[in-house]
């Protein structure tokens, strides 16, 4: 499975003939260069956690171009049905299994609507199962003890968890949160992107390595595997 960067939170999930693309916010993400084309984006599938506009600004332009199935909650999912995009709806602790693997939809602590005040739902996370490697994308969350319930079900790979602190989890929470999950490779994001969400990425790194794990912070637009 190989997992690439597109910034703030938007995620390209590549396996065998299958790409799954998450919560994509390129075209008005002011670190993004010009090299990320978001015309030549065409995913399978669009996971989106939340409604808020750093997560869904380039939902339409991408499926309208690529007939992606939208994949989230049931606000989420019904608001771009009304538009004519092919979608499916989830809530939390449904799973359900695709042709690329199995999704299930987690508990995420945030606020979820769309920049016009459209009600989005409720925010969340996703498990991916998939050729045989276990993935955790958070989504924008405080710490939860819900993640408590997450080994229980199956053990990670990898943890995508936000570290940007303010609107989300920091550093220290982002490590509670490892310990919760148990899983010690964490991929972070949602960080840097604005100023309120700016790291000290050396600080962040040696933090979860004192802990006893891996933190990987991407540039925009590279990949790593798993």
């Amino acid at each position: 499975m190989k997992i690439t960067f597109l910034g703030h939170a938007t995620l390209w999930i590549e396996f065998g003939q299958f790409s799954l693309l998450v919560d994509p916010f390129i075209s008005g993400n002011p670190k993004v260069s010009d090299t990320i084309a978001i015309k030549e984006l065409k995913p399978n599938y669009i996971l989106l956690t939340h409604a808020h506009q750093d997560h869904t600004l380039d939902v339409e332009e991408i499926a309208k171009n690529s007939k992606a199935v939208i994949i989230s909650n049931y606000e989420i999912a019904m608001y771009y049905e009304k538009l004519g995009f092919k979608s499916h709806p989830m809530n939390h602790g449904g799973s359900y299994t695709f042709d690329f693997g199995r999704l299930k939809y987690v508990q995420a602590i945030h606020s979820s609507s769309f920049a016009d005040g459209t009600y989005g739902g409720q925010p969340g996370g996703f498990l991916i199962e998939a050729k045989d490697k276990n993935l955790y994308v958070a989504g924008d969350t405080a710490l939860t003890t819900d993640m408590k319930l997450i080994p229980m079900q199956l053990t990670l790979d990898l943890a995508i968890l936000p570290i940007g602190d303010n609107f989300t989890m920091g550093i220290s929470d982002a490590i509670i949160a490892s310990d919760f999950i148990e899983c010690n490779k964490i991929l972070g994001y949602h960080y840097d992107t604005f100023g309120y969400i700016e790291i000290d990425h050396k600080m962040a790194k040696q933090a979860f390595n004192d802990a006893g794990k891996t933190l990987y912070l991407l540039a925009i637009g590279e990949s790593m595997m798993i």
